[in-house]
């Protein structure tokens, strides 16, 4: 797994509503999100959150024709980024980033890579307060979680 790893809105918003977002930081060496990404989370990140534009706006701008600010933004910051892996929900922006070749991941995967760090004893009960703040994601994909996990 990469050490650098950008994140969409989506994730800081979850795992802060369920107050997990720290798992974020001790998961990952170094993270990564833009200016749109900030102002659509809407409130200060942790300093632990490194703001960076992407350099290409001209990219940015052409994802935005099919993605919000902040997808389209981190997108278009891990095209530019030697060496990371992208946090993405949306299967949309799932889809347009596997098209560029960006290793992605998903919340869910953070919380698997935390138990696989040993941070956290199960996922379990994660799983069950992202589904208690409306985190919407299929049984298919729990069972594959909980399987990745080792539960």
């Amino acid at each position: 797994m990469h050490k650098i790893i950008i994140s969409d809105t989506s994730c800081f918003i979850v795992l802060n509503n369920i107050g997990e977002l720290e798992l974020l930081h001790k998961s990952y060496d170094i993270i990564i999100t833009t200016n749109e990404v900030v102002s659509e989370f809407g409130s200060g990140l942790p300093e632990w959150v490194i703001i960076q534009s992407p350099k290409d706006k001209s990219k940015q701008k052409i994802l935005e024709m099919q993605l919000d600010k902040g997808e389209a933004s981190a997108i278009a910051l891990a095209i530019e980024t030697h060496d990371c892996s992208i946090i993405l929900d949306d299967q949309k922006a799932r889809k347009i980033a596997e098209q560029y070749g960006l290793e992605i991941t998903g919340t869910i995967g953070v919380i698997i890579k935390a138990k696989k760090k040993g941070l956290i004893t199960s996922i379990k009960p994660i799983l069950q307060k992202l589904k208690s703040s409306g985190f919407r994601y299929s049984n298919d994909i729990e069972l594959e979680a909980l399987k990745e996990a080792g539960e």
